[in-house]
């Protein structure tokens, strides 16, 4: 006797999606929390959110979408098919690390009815820049994402591996950058002192991905593929992080007024803590 499978009706399929999307929302706010918390709690991204340049703020916020949506395909806070699935998941990230940044700073009495809708708006936005990053990433940081399969396939080519390096650098960078201790460091350090923290920067970066046994590392066959991976990957994600660490600078007016050796070294500086999270994300993303 041939048994007959019961078809599931539409609308049981549709409650079980909305109910999926919704705890992605749910892991995407507590992803949001956590990699926002630090900055939320900074004071120098209080002072920035009101006093930052308003194109420049702008500019970022408009970046940060195709930034975004991008992730959305690599690693995103629910699986991701298509062009508009991706679009939608960063405007939906941004909309939960908004929510999340207002409530946080609504908690620490940092928004009030005193304050101009210039400064609320303002320092919402730039509080949702990491949040929106966390948001994201949340279903892979949280165990859920596939390590096989088609999403694994897109992590594992060399476009989505240096992609995935520069949102570990920019993360990095943006948590740094807003205090005055990269201008201070900056401008008491040597030429010297730059190239050397250039060279850690590198060994450190090729050390977190190669060298150190680290969960997801690449192993290599030999010196000659090591001299390769060193140069096609290690040093071509340094120099992203560092083009990163000077554009989030400049975003911040942190290199305003000064010369172009000036900004290299305070990109240097930045691109420390950048290189270490370009190396980071692409082991754990």
């Amino acid at each position: 006797m041939i048994q007959q499978r019961r078809a599931v009706p539409s609308s049981a399929r549709l409650s079980d999606e909305y109910r999926e999307y919704l705890i992605a929302l749910a892991r995407a706010f507590g992803g949001a929390i956590i990699f926002g918390l630090p900055l939320l709690m900074t004071m120098e991204m209080w002072t920035l959110g009101f006093a930052m340049d308003r194109l420049r703020l702008a500019l970022f916020m408009v970046a940060m979408l195709p930034v975004l949506s991008v992730l959305a395909y690599f690693a995103g806070f629910e699986e991701n098919f298509g062009v508009k699935d991706c679009v939608l998941s960063a405007f939906a990230a941004y909309a939960v690390a908004i929510v999340a940044a207002a409530m946080i700073l609504l908690l620490f009495g940092l928004l009030g009815p005193g304050m101009s809708f210039d400064e609320v708006v303002g320092k919402i936005a730039l509080q949702a820049v990491p949040g929106s990053i966390g948001a994201m990433l949340a279903r892979s940081q949280f165990g859920q994402a596939p390590t096989e399969g088609e999403e694994g396939e897109r992590r594992d080519c060399y476009m989505g591996e240096m992609f995935l390096a520069g949102v570990g650098a920019l993360f990095m960078a943006f948590n740094v950058a807003p205090t005055e201790e990269v201008v201070l460091i900056a401008q008491t350090i040597t030429g010297w002192h730059a190239v050397a923290i250039a060279v850690v920067s590198l060994v450190l970066m090729h050390a977190f991905v190669y060298a150190v046994d680290f969960r997801g590392e690449t192993e290599l066959e030999d010196l000659r593929e090591a001299a390769s991976e060193f140069l096609r990957l290690t040093v071509v994600a340094y120099v992203l992080t560092l083009l990163i660490a000077a554009y989030v600078l400049w975003s911040f007016g942190r290199s305003d007024g000064l010369a172009p050796l000036e900004v290299l070294i305070e990109a240097v500086v930045l691109g420390l803590p950048g290189a270490l999270g370009a190396a980071a994300a692409r082991l754990i993303l």
